[in-house]
């Protein structure tokens, strides 16, 4: 990877995001994200910068698409008594914007420092 082109924010982004997809928990998709592309960083020459916009990534990947295997998707639904369909419209679709203008902000800020 270290001799593409393809930035290691975006990896960080795909790796956290696909987890939280297919597994629902942002913790497990944090840990796991950052556990794959820790190593992979050590080729490449990042500032401090870069690599808390990489955390950033990592934590924005791990945000999206809160769906039924998430606690805080059943905390939220339970706590404002929504249904899963209501829960589904409101808190995934605002936990996934919130994931995406996390990731747009790094990715838009790493490319000023």
């Amino acid at each position: 990877i270290s001799k593409t082109q393809f930035p290691p924010i975006i990896l960080a982004f795909i790796i956290a995001a696909a987890v939280r997809i297919i597994l629902g928990s942002a913790t497990v998709s944090m840990i796991t994200a950052a556990g794959i592309v820790g190593p992979i960083l050590d080729a490449y020459t990042l500032s401090d910068m870069h690599r808390a916009l990489i955390v950033i990534s990592i934590a924005s990947g791990a945000t999206i698409l809160s769906h039924v295997n998430d606690s805080g998707f059943w905390l939220v639904g339970k706590y404002l008594g929504l249904t899963e369909v209501q829960t589904l419209k409101s808190w995934t679709v605002m936990e996934t914007i919130i994931a995406l203008g996390g990731f747009g902000f790094a990715l838009l800020f790493s490319l000023f420092v």
